[in-house]
């Protein structure tokens, strides 16, 4: 990627950290009672998501380094991972700045087809593992409520919330398997050609770059049929982060609440997460991210207060290291100098 582009991002971010720390949407003093309380668990916290970030970027490399081609160095990958979500963290839409970033930096060292179809099938993977780990919780709570059916109650409401969601949730999976077999580039840019908006741009796009874009979906295809072991093995790395990262929620609540498990944590997570998902478009997924926390501390009988509590140490969290992504953007070696197609 040439300097322009890569200080572009970079100060897009710089500036996006800059506006979220001054407009935070709480006291100060209310953020370092949070930092007071969370003590040494805090550092441990952001340990625990260099671990996620390094299991992200296995996935990806899972994905990225096909035996008969360039093969880009884990430390790369690591970087651009964490920059990458740095980026959709404080980009409205999220994939609309870590994506193209990852493309770009990696066009000139492995192709734009191999950039493109990389980055297309990690971001659809991360998304499928999303949808697979909220199928697996709602699983999960009915088979606590077996075990203890006065914590985890089923009452009407939640037979027919959890019902729904299931339906939901395979569906998408369903689709997703399409895609990942017959790839899903052209399917995407046909749908954007009906929306009035963006409808010329996209006809004209496909118009011009269908044969790359076919070749695309056809990578995408490939790596489901003929690298089988690495897809599985990076669909099942993004699941495992996500279990992993409800360790957070397990170190903070544990130290609110006696007899907090590492299910709750992962049925908080779950929920929460679903629920600031469902308004991606925020930067930061802001105020979405603290209302689902609070939502699902309810639902699981846990004072809202403190599913506030842990929503505000995750935020920091969340600054802290979409600060260090946005410094990665600086630091590393140009790879402008490779394959370019």
């Amino acid at each position: 990627m040439k300097n322009r582009w890569r200080n572009i991002f970079f100060l897009c971010g710089l500036v996006a950290v800059a506006i979220m720390l001054l407009t935070f949407d709480s006291d100060w003093a209310h953020v370092l009672e949070a930092l007071s309380g969370a003590g040494i668990w805090f550092p441990v916290i952001l340990l625990i998501w260099l671990v996620v970030y390094l299991m992200n970027a296995w996935s990806w490399s899972l994905i990225l380094n096909d035996p008969s081609g360039t093969r880009v160095p884990f430390g790369r990958v690591f970087k651009l991972t964490v920059s990458g979500y740095a980026l959709n963290y404080v980009t409205p839409l999220g994939l609309l700045g870590g994506e193209p970033y990852r493309i770009m930096e990696l066009t000139p060292q492995v192709g734009s087809r191999r950039a493109v179809s990389s980055v297309l099938l990690y971001a659809m993977m991360h998304i499928c593992s999303h949808f697979c780990f909220w199928l697996g919780s709602v699983g999960l709570y009915v088979a606590l409520h077996c075990v203890d059916p006065e914590k985890y109650a089923l009452g009407g409401w939640m037979v027919a919330m959890l019902s729904v969601m299931t339906v939901v949730f395979l569906t998408v999976l369903y689709f997703f398997s399409l895609g990942y077999r017959y790839g899903f580039v052209v399917k995407v840019f046909g749908v954007l050609c009906r929306i009035p908006i963006v409808r010329r741009w996209a006809a004209g796009f496909l118009d011009s770059h269908r044969v790359q874009l076919t070749e695309v979906d056809a990578q995408i295809a490939s790596m489901h049929v003929s690298r089988r072991a690495p897809f599985w093995g990076a669909l099942t790395l993004e699941i495992a982060a996500r279990v992993v990262s409800a360790t957070e929620y397990w170190l903070l609540m544990g130290m609110l609440i006696e007899g907090f498990s590492f299910s709750d944590s992962i049925l908080v997570m779950a929920f929460s997460s679903l629920f600031s998902n469902l308004i991606f478009f925020s930067p930061m997924q802001l105020g979405g991210f603290e209302g689902g926390m609070a939502l699902a501390a309810g639902g699981l009988s846990i004072p809202s207060a403190y599913g506030l509590y842990i929503a505000l140490v995750a935020r920091l969290r969340e600054i802290v290291w979409t600060a260090v992504g946005i410094i990665l953007i600086k630091i590393g070696k140009n790879h402008d100098k490779g394959i370019a197609d």
